[in-house]
């Protein structure tokens, strides 16, 4: 089995930080691509950032500047830094790896159960 685990959720006024960290763990061969994604109510789901296997980041029009994307291949871990937060960033934020795991000869999608973040005014 291989679970996402997201921390680091919770809630901050507007113009402030939060990094969200997550977690993949079990049977994986490897890793390609990782990234953040976020639902609002009533929204779709939406790209925030992703990140490749060399550390290439792509961002959201409306977090670029502000949203840093990292990750440590090591501990198959990926982040994001989030600055200068505001209303509209108020979501369930999603962590997605695409990964082949052991004994499969293919790549698809996980997906973390998600934390909440919360920006007042």
């Amino acid at each position: 089995q291989v679970q996402l685990v997201e921390t680091g959720g919770g809630l901050v006024q507007a113009g402030g930080s939060l990094r969200l960290s997550c977690a993949a763990s079990g049977s994986i061969f490897s890793i390609n691509a990782m990234g953040w994604y976020r639902q609002a109510p009533g929204k779709q789901r939406e790209l925030v950032a992703t990140i490749t296997s060399g550390g290439s980041g792509n961002y959201a029009d409306s977090v670029k500047g502000r949203f840093t994307i990292s990750r440590d291949t090591a501990k198959n871990t990926v982040y994001v830094q989030m600055n200068d937060l505001k209303p509209e960033d108020t979501a369930v934020y999603y962590c997605n790896a695409y990964l082949r795991r052991s004994g499969s000869s293919y790549y698809i999608n996980y997906w973390g159960q998600g934390t909440q973040v919360t920006v007042s005014s």
